[in-house]
Order: C-alpha cells, then structure tokens, then sequence
C-alpha cells in the first residue's frame, strides 16, 4: 500500500516508515500539515498516519481538509491525546481509526489493513506511460515528477492517448468540440510540452495518433 506518515517527531516517524517498507510498504513521511498538503494534491496515497500534534496546523486540521477535498484514503490518527473527547472529536471529523502513543508497530500495521478492507477508500490507479502520470482520481497529472497543468480537453485527449499504450488512436476518438482543427490546436499545444520529458505524439497519416517514448531520451523536469 501507498502510506504517508505525517510526524514531526523525526525519530518516530523514521522508525515507522523504516518498520513499514520491511513489510512492504511503500512509504513517504513528512514532517508539517502544509508539506503533506502539497504533496497529497501531487500524489495519491492509501493510508495517512497523521499526528495530531503537528507544528503549523493540528491533524485534526489537516483531516478536515482532506475530507473537505473528498480524497479517497484512509486516514488513523496517532497522538498521545488518548481522553475520550479527542477519539471522537478526530473520528467526527473523518478519521478512520484513532491510535494512542506509545503503540506497537503490529498493531497500526494491522489496523492499517482493516481500516482498508472496510472498501470506504478505494482510489482509482493511476495511468502511467513513460514520465507521465495521470491521476485519475482527482485528474492532475506529472510528467517526470513535475506537475503539468491540462485543460479539460487537453486531459482527455491525453489520457486516451496514454491508455493505448503506444497503439495508434483514431482521429476520430479524439474529436473535440466536433471539429478535426480542434484536435490538432490541442495536439500542437501538448508537443511541446511532452518532448522535453522524452514523449512525443506522432501523426500517422490517413489514420489518427500515437503517443511514443522517445528513444534514448532522457527525461528534462524542468521541461515540463
């Protein structure tokens, strides 16, 4: 599964994620409210572990904001508040499950897995080919780990091309606004923004496109 680990005890949250990644776990940490916030609208996750006693905004704060968003994870708290008043406060707020310090590794991984199986948090994968990444769940993309700003149409057009995997797509699949000129503006915008990154899309004439890798080149963040 897809964890992060949202603790600014350094120490702790080391041991956690070091814990984690020996089980299989592939596992971001960070130490702040706003550092996970951006990194969630980047990247989509299964679980967050979050302490409520963060240094700019409270976990409860930050639960607030991704169940305001309605993204799709799971989310435990873990704090040494353990009164009564705190375990519902977080649970009404959106959480999941609600974890008291000092805990046993076990035991989050285990809850980990049942807040899971619950099925309540199902995130949509992501479509990759290449250095480009779609995510479907919220539609933002990355194109060699650097986000990429689409419009709407540039999106869908882009997506069925990633989806055929290097097959060539009809013209006519990408329409838009039911105008031939319509698609081939959008392809001209994309280019550009894609070759840097080792993508291009290729015109196959009389027929469609075909979005490709670029042998041998190396992918350029900076270029997307």
């Amino acid at each position: 599964m897809q964890v992060m680990v949202v603790e600014d005890d350094a120490e702790l949250a080391d041991g956690i994620a070091t814990w984690l990644r020996a089980q299989g776990e592939t596992v971001d940490v960070v130490g702040d409210g706003a550092a996970a916030g951006a990194l969630l609208g980047r990247r989509g996750y299964d679980v967050a572990l979050i302490d409520v006693g963060l240094p700019d905004l409270s976990g409860y704060d930050l639960v607030r904001s991704i169940r305001t968003r309605r993204q799709p994870l799971a989310v435990i708290l873990i704090t040494a508040r353990d009164a009564l008043s705190d375990r519902i406060y977080g649970l009404e707020l959106g959480a999941d499950d609600y974890l008291a310090k000092p805990f046993e590794l076990p035991e989050l991984h285990a809850r980990m897995r049942a807040v899971l199986r619950r099925g309540d948090h199902q995130r949509v994968p992501d479509l990759r080919y290449g250095p480009l990444v779609l995510q479907e769940q919220d539609c933002q993309a990355l194109l060699a780990d650097q986000p990429l700003t689409l419009t709407p149409r540039e999106w869908r057009l882009l997506r069925i091309l990633a989806a055929a995997g290097g097959r060539t797509v009809a013209k006519e699949r990408l329409l838009a606004d039911g105008s031939n000129n319509a698609v081939e503006v959008y392809i001209s915008r994309l280019r550009p923004r894609l070759m840097p990154a080792g993508l291009q899309i290729r015109s196959i004439r009389g027929f469609g496109y075909r979005l490709e890798c670029v042998p041998g080149a190396a992918p350029d963040p900076g270029g997307a």
